[in-house]
């Protein structure tokens, strides 16, 4: 399966998600053990349990820029031209450090990976006969641009990033899909797991302690296979989470031990909404947390969040956000969005939630993009 990329014209929105059939049938661009990268994240202060006050970063026309993420010194944007030009500016003085410009026949893709010195960007070709995806990596002492060094090659179009940490699909000698943690400020790394081809490893997702990400087996036949697994940055095997239905897991994330996932199946109704589910630990009993928005569970601080949709009598659509962290006993609702108000994925940056909503029903239309700590 693919996540879904913020570029182009306009605003990609959580109702843009594509089914989970798109594994099934998605191009994948070819490529051609040292202990694991520490996370530059700032590490949380003690858990906040009171509703954070959302603040407002960036209004902007659906046509114009669109934040990305926003870290303590760099504000980060993208255009809503058709590569989707990245911008990279300095948080105090607005002064432009790096205008990245995708090469022809190419789009950008989210998020972008940031610390206080170093900025990666990528781009994919998925058009044509020949896909290709490539990654830069800015200098953002000097805004120039260079390679990843001797890192595996990107051979999947997702990246998860948290703060300075990535993790990422790389193919190797063996032809098999491995998942890569990488350091984005030393360039070290280290390989999690790997599958053997056809199969492949998706949806990274990186918490400030660990790195959960989806591995299909046997695309293309009546026994496809997806499930979610989830490793700890500081070394060591990933494990199977255990799924309540069997081969259907999407997409989840983890922190402090526990995980939350989603599962969807290509046979369901609503591709947009799927289930989800809650283990504090690795031994603990599932439980279920209801329907969540596809494809938009992260982690941030010590909590992990997700989007939730509802539809009113009228088919209008709102949408919301949830929260759970250790010691509660149910999701803490923390934002509820007026009907006709859409919301991209969120993104965490230094221990900060982002998140855009755009009201497309307004004349003119317009997204604003909003803030929160993680608690």
């Amino acid at each position: 399966m693919r996540r879904r990329t913020t570029v182009a014209v306009g605003i990609v929105l959580v109702l843009g998600v594509a089914g989970c059939s798109s594994a099934d049938n998605s191009s994948k661009p070819q490529p051609s053990t040292p202990a694991p990268p520490p996370s530059s994240a700032t590490p949380p202060a003690q858990t906040n349990t009171a509703v954070p006050v959302w603040a407002k970063v960036l209004r902007q026309p659906v046509d114009g820029q669109h934040l990305v993420t926003q870290h303590r010194k760099y504000v980060v944007t993208r255009a809503s031209d058709e590569a989707g030009t990245t911008t990279i500016a300095d948080k105090s003085s607005k002064k432009v450090v790096v205008r990245h410009v995708p090469a022809k026949g190419f789009v950008a893709q989210s998020p972008v990976v940031i610390d206080d010195r170093w900025a990666l960007i990528e781009d994919i070709r998925s058009e044509g006969s020949d896909p290709e995806i490539r990654v830069v990596r800015y200098d953002l002492s000097t805004g120039r641009a260079g390679g990843i060094g001797k890192l595996p090659r990107v051979s999947e179009p997702e990246i998860g990033g948290y703060d300075g940490t990535f993790a990422y699909s790389s193919t190797d000698a063996k032809n098999r899909s491995c998942l890569i943690v990488a350091s984005l400020e030393t360039l070290s790394s280290r390989t999690v797991g790997c599958v053997a081809a056809p199969g492949y490893i998706a949806d990274p997702v990186v918490s400030s302690d660990s790195v959960t990400f989806s591995e299909i087996t046997a695309p293309e036949t009546a026994g496809r296979c997806k499930r979610v697994l989830t490793a700890s940055l500081s070394g060591g095997p990933a494990r199977p989470v255990p799924a309540a239905t069997k081969c259907i897991q999407w997409s989840g994330a983890s922190v402090g031990g526990a995980t939350i996932w989603s599962e969807v199946a290509a046979s369901d109704p609503d591709q947009y909404q799927s289930k989800a589910y809650l283990r504090e630990s690795a031994d603990a009993p599932t439980r279920p947390l209801g329907a969540v928005a596809t494809d938009t569970i992260l982690a941030c601080g010590n909590w992990i969040l997700w989007e939730t949709r509802t539809v009113g009598s009228g088919g209008e659509e709102s949408f919301q956000i949830n929260r759970w962290t250790a010691g509660l006993a149910k999701p803490q609702r923390i934002y509820t969005g007026k009907p006709g108000i859409a919301l991209t994925p969120m993104t965490c940056q230094d221990n900060t939630v982002y998140v855009e909503a755009a009201d497309l029903s307004a004349s003119p239309t317009y997204t604003e993009a909003i803030s929160a700590p993680a608690g």
